[in-house]
């Protein structure tokens, strides 16, 4: 197996080489602001169904990029996952990708495409699942190639379905569970977060704001709940069941965004998170606001959070949030 995965990652370096010398490249996979004003996501970049899935197999996480704009409102699952990362994309908009491993909800959604800086962040979990609905066709033999097992609709079709409350592209759904089976359990997370105690010190923090250049995400501390309510683009989030979704921490890592070799039609750059590297970050627990430094030497290791002084940095328990904001 592990032989398997050597030879794979192999593969998976070969292509990325490959595909970044192709300069800049055409994208038919966009994000629009779901107000009408912009390009959407039509799914029509697709790897192509190859036969029967081998996503029955258990162990692995299961990560889904998640829509989030005004029309994708309000989505389904998201309060189940047990990491949410947050980047940007196109325009300078978000959007979201969930990783579940203790738990499936029975739907998760709207489901939207994938970007090359996923890659390179899900490489730090073994042989994870990736369920998204298209990509850039350039983009296509990279994923393929990674150490991932990709699934878009049509390679297990009662997973997917089609939504009646939102308009397409903001209506596609997966049922994890038909998907994968049985959720893997909290072991399948290597991220490398750590979870007990806060340290000594913080900020009493009440709210926190990150701005993206068209997007922005608002975290509030709930003292009764002992979590952060989110609000995304000043609209609170909650679930299509009306659940708030609420993180008992929340990381708002500094990293490198870059222009990435591709573009959507309209020729906005896709931008890069590069998630591999170093730099600072604010972690939120417990009504408080915490400096912290993070390390990720490489992509096949979760990343390290440490306080000024070098001790770990404890997460509070609970589900985590991950905004990828500008250095």
């Amino acid at each position: 197996m592990r032989k398997m995965v050597r030879t794979r990652r192999g593969a998976w370096t070969a292509a990325l080489l490959a595909v970044t010398v192709t300069g800049s490249l055409m994208t038919g996979c966009t994000a629009g602001d779901g107000r009408g004003g912009g390009p959407t996501d039509d799914g029509r970049a697709r790897v192509p169904s190859t036969g029967p899935s081998d996503s029955a197999r258990t162990g692995s996480v299961l990560a889904v990029k998640i829509d989030n704009v005004a029309a994708a409102r309000p989505q389904t699952g998201l309060d189940a996952a047990d990491v949410v990362y947050a980047e940007q994309v196109e325009g300078g908009l978000s959007r979201l990708m969930a990783v579940f491993a203790s738990t499936f909800p029975k739907a998760v959604g709207p489901v939207r495409s994938a970007r090359e800086s996923d890659l390179e962040l899900l490489r730090q979990f073994d042989e994870p699942t990736l369920a998204f609905s298209g990509a850039q066709h350039k983009l296509l033999p990279l994923i393929d190639k990674a150490p991932l097992h990709p699934q878009l609709p049509g390679k297990v079709p009662d997973a997917w379905y089609r939504g009646n409350d939102k308009a397409a592209p903001h209506n596609l759904y997966l049922r994890p569970q038909r998907l994968v089976g049985d959720a893997p359990g909290d072991a399948a997370l290597s991220t490398g977060f750590r979870f007990g105690s806060a340290p000594a010190g913080g900020t009493p923090e009440s709210s926190h704001t990150v701005k993206f250049p068209s997007a922005r995400f608002t975290f509030t501390w709930s003292a009764e709940r002992k979590r952060w309510t989110v609000a995304m683009d000043g609209t609170p989030t909650v679930t299509t069941e009306g659940t708030s979704v609420a993180p008992a921490t929340v990381v708002i890592q500094y990293v490198k965004v870059r222009s990435s070799t591709y573009h959507d039609v309209l020729g906005n750059n896709t931008p890069y998170t590069e998630s591999v590297g170093s730099g600072t970050a604010t972690v939120l627990r417990d009504g408080r606001a915490y400096d912290a430094d993070w390390n990720r030497s490489e992509a096949s290791r979760g990343t390290d959070f440490t306080t000024p002084d070098g001790a770990p940095m404890n997460f509070a328990r609970g589900q985590v949030w991950v905004v990828f904001a500008k250095a």
